[in-house]
């Protein structure tokens, strides 16, 4: 169930938009070795309804991307959100390509790869982190029994050493933000546990982040995130109604979970 205090954050088109009214959002994700991880999180951007999306990303994983996403753009240029690393190792050529756009971006999710690679200390970007219980471990030093045991409290502790909100994955989902408010979101899909799926995330929240580029700030970014959360966990859950799903599924049952609520 989303809470209708944030469905103000589903926007829907309007006669006088065009697709950079709408919102663009960039990606440097997905590489050789995970291309799909491109194709998960920029279909997730699409399905929830962002006026474009730019993929800046090795030309192989591009061409990839294309002949399943043909509405994709493989061109640099302005976004007002970009989600990083998803599928990106580590060490990687596009880790400098991340960090250049990390320094110039306004909005920001960082998943996956990007989380060690990327220098958050530069740049101004309002950006969220997007780590699972392992990430977070790693990022903080401590042990992965330590965060599962207390959540809240470690995802709390990165949103203030990093100055980043951060979005603790997992069935209870963790927000903070810098300023120390944490939300959990409770009893979300178990179908949700299958590999991309945290992919499909990013993407869902990059979408909304530049879809609300004016209205993305501190006081809103806690809200957009929350939304996020619940939108990908109603898409899986809408997916699942048909047997087992992939990430892949959830990313394509957002647009019926928005048409539901546009449609309510």
């Amino acid at each position: 169930m989303i809470p209708a205090e944030l469905l103000r954050f589903l926007r829907e088109p309007k006669a006088s938009d065009d697709k950079y009214s709408r919102g663009v959002v960039g990606f440097v994700t997905g590489s050789e070795q995970f291309p799909g991880a491109a194709i998960l999180g920029v279909t997730a951007a699409m399905r929830t309804g962002i006026g474009m999306v730019r993929y800046l990303g090795p030309r192989a994983v591009g061409e990839l991307l294309i002949q399943v996403r043909p509405e994709a753009v493989l061109s640099d240029g302005r976004a007002q959100a970009w989600v990083f690393g998803s599928g990106v190792p580590e060490v990687d050529p596009q880790v400098a390509l991340m960090q250049a756009h990390f320094e110039m971006a306004d909005l920001a999710v960082v998943d996956a790869g990007a989380l060690f690679s990327l220098d958050l200390s530069k740049g101004n970007a309002l950006a969220v982190l997007t780590p699972h219980a392992g990430e977070l471990a790693r990022l903080l030093g401590v042990s992965r029994s330590d965060v599962e045991e207390n959540p809240a409290h470690y995802a709390e502790q990165a949103a203030k050493k990093f100055q980043c909100a951060v979005l603790l994955k997992g069935n209870t989902t963790h927000i903070c933000s810098p300023k120390g408010e944490v939300v959990a979101v409770t009893n979300l899909s178990s179908a949700l546990s299958t590999a991309g799926t945290g992919d499909v995330l990013a993407g869902i929240l990059g979408a909304l982040l530049a879809a609300n580029f004016e209205a993305a700030s501190e006081n809103s970014l806690m809200e957009i995130i929350e939304l996020a959360v619940r939108l990908h966990s109603s898409a899986a859950d809408l997916a699942a109604q048909s047997g087992p799903i992939v990430a892949l599924d959830v990313a394509e049952a957002v647009r019926q979970v928005i048409s539901d609520i546009h449609g309510a």
